[in-house]
């Protein structure tokens, strides 16, 4: 009786076994019954052998060896079962295991970050911030004002800086334009210019003679 009441239940409750030991203790015997299936299985094949055997020599014999058989497959088959009930359980058993150490992980991590924001307050970290991107608008300004050369002329006028700046290239243009070296043109031909045909003495004698005989009418 106080066998049953311990395995059960008693008065006096030991301590559950751990995920771990209970999955090891599964195994365990897993691997016992695995053990007594085979051993089944070989006296199930025997069995038979001798019952095929005498089956015309000896009925009596053949007969109770045909009933052990029977019996052996049913235990065989009462293991199966169990087999597989150990194997669901230890399944489970591992399952849960996973599952433990999972949430123990995560209730560790979450431990740890809230012992890490155990001294931050929201507010304090928004003003810091806050400080931190004013500090830098500073910097900036500095490097700003540090990087700019106000006493070199760094007020003059872009625009009328290149336009000056077009009017020298232009000029530089022209100047060059009017000194090309004048073996780099094209010659130009000479042309002759016309000559008077000489008038002959003859004409300029009839000329003269019909001159002279106008004047002498006229007087």
């Amino acid at each position: 009786m106080s066998f049953f009441s311990n395995l059960f239940g008693g008065s006096k409750k030991a301590a559950a076994p751990t995920t771990s030991e209970a999955i090891q203790k599964l195994r365990e015997t897993e691997e016992m019954l695995v053990k007594k299936q085979a051993f089944l299985e070989s006296k199930i094949e025997l069995e038979h052998a001798t019952a095929k055997k005498n089956v015309n020599k000896n009925r009596r014999v053949a007969m109770q060896a045909l009933k052990r058989q029977k019996r052996y497959e049913k235990q065989l088959q009462q293991i199966d079962g169990t087999l597989s009930t150990i194997e669901m359980q230890r399944e489970a058993l591992e399952s849960a295991n996973t599952n433990t150490t999972v949430l123990q992980t995560m209730k560790n991590a979450a431990d740890a970050l809230k012992s890490a924001h155990q001294h931050m307050d929201v507010d304090q970290v928004h003003d810091m911030m806050d400080d931190i991107a004013e500090q830098q608008d500073v910097a900036k300004e500095i490097s700003d004002a540090i990087s700019n050369p106000v006493a070199f002329g760094q007020d003059l006028d872009e625009d009328e800086l290149e336009k000056e700046l077009s009017e020298l290239g232009q000029e530089e243009l022209d100047k060059e334009l009017l000194t090309i070296d004048k073996d780099q043109l094209p010659d130009v031909p000479a042309i002759a210019e016309p000559v008077a045909p000489a008038k002959t003495k003859t004409k300029v004698t009839e000329h003269d003679n019909e001159f002279k005989e106008l004047e002498d009418w006229a007087s």
